[in-house]
């Protein structure tokens, strides 16, 4: 029989490991001729490596840790796994899980395997290529989607350990100042000014939901053809939180611009068609089945995460192991989104 030829080795063996065990371990998935075999890098993103892979007809993805040393509770593709199988029989929009693994002799990492959803991925909030009626429609989609997440019994799913159900942003405030003291490469007086003022500003109205943690533009894929939402993506921060912070992390959208990550600042709305920052509010909120409401620490917050969250993709570049060529330039961003939670929460 003719020797495989694997499409993108190279850029799997540029990751870290050799496809040629992991092709052996999808036969007992996905059978096929082992000249039917492909295996791609997905681009973009700053977390777990992803790739497509093909074998024969199967359409699969996979995904892994990142190589070499990782902070605690980070990469946590356990909890993705085990998040996306429990709602998979819900309403809300997930992957079909398939399997997962712990053996490190297959790709260096645990990884999981789910089938692969078609359809369209963006990176920019203003949603290049669109109609102003689709994009209206879309981010309706969006508010509904994360709704519906937020409307699940954990318990119901068999979610109910999933995390801790009570004084999340008090947990959650802690969590990232200490992740804080691990990542950062240098001093930031706002960081410092903001790990003060958000532990004395936390609202009443606790809430447990099962919360997505990085529900963003980028993070979820619109059907081929129709401005639904096909499939959430990227679940490695989910957890039992409050559903609010979800809301905040999605309208960072709001607070900075195209060049900072993607985002809608400077954009005319109107022309294309997305609604503002409050209309997206109140598309979510007629769906969602609380009735607790964001203000100004819940944007400071949420953008004094992903700071946080962006110092630890820096950290990462300067040791060697980000999954993505641009960590570096990502990162230096965690000061802007400190300036950003700064102005909201003064707003």
């Amino acid at each position: 029989m003719p020797s495989p030829e694997f499409v993108g080795m190279e850029i799997s063996v540029a990751s870290g490991f050799d496809p040629k065990p992991l092709q052996r371990y999808l036969q007992a998935i996905a059978p096929h001729d082992e000249r039917e075999f492909a295996i791609e890098k997905i681009s973009g993103g700053q977390s777990n490596p992803t790739f497509y892979v093909t074998c024969g007809a199967r359409r699969l993805v996979v995904r892994k840790q990142p190589n070499g040393p990782l902070l605690p509770s980070a990469h946590a593709i356990d909890r993705e796994f085990r998040v996306m199988s429990a709602i998979s029989t819900t309403e809300v929009p997930v992957p079909r899980m398939v399997r997962y693994c712990d053996d490190r002799a297959m790709v260096g990492t645990p990884f999981y395997v789910m089938e692969r959803v078609e359809g369209r991925v963006f990176h920019q909030c203003a949603l290049p290529g669109c109609t102003s009626a689709d994009r209206r429609a879309m981010y309706r989609s969006l508010a509904q989607s994360l709704a519906k997440l937020h409307n699940v019994d954990p318990a119901a799913v068999g979610l109910s350990d999933f995390g801790k159900s009570s004084n999340y942003f008090q947990r959650q405030i802690s969590r990232w100042t200490r992740q804080w003291g691990l990542s950062k490469q240098e001093e930031n007086p706002d960081i410092e000014w903001l790990i003060g003022w958000l532990p004395r500003n936390i609202p009443a109205g606790d809430r447990a939901a099962i919360s997505h943690g990085d529900f963003r533009v980028g993070n979820v894929m619109f059907a081929p053809a129709t401005s639904d939402v096909a499939a959430i993506l990227d679940w490695e921060l989910s957890t039992l939180g409050h559903p609010l912070a979800d809301l905040a992390h999605f309208c960072m959208a709001w607070h900075c611009g195209a060049e900072e990550y993607g985002g809608l600042i400077g954009t005319d709305l109107v022309t294309l068609g997305i609604p503002s920052q409050l209309e997206f509010e109140q598309e979510y909120y007629r769906h969602a089945h609380h009735d607790v409401r964001m203000n100004s620490f819940h944007i400071a917050f949420a953008l004094f995460r992903f700071a946080v969250i962006l110092e630890g993709v820096r950290s990462r570049a300067n040791i060697g192991n980000a999954s993505d060529a641009n960590a570096a330039s990502v990162g230096r961003l965690s000061r802007v989104f400190a300036e950003r939670a700064i102005k909201a929460a003064r707003a």
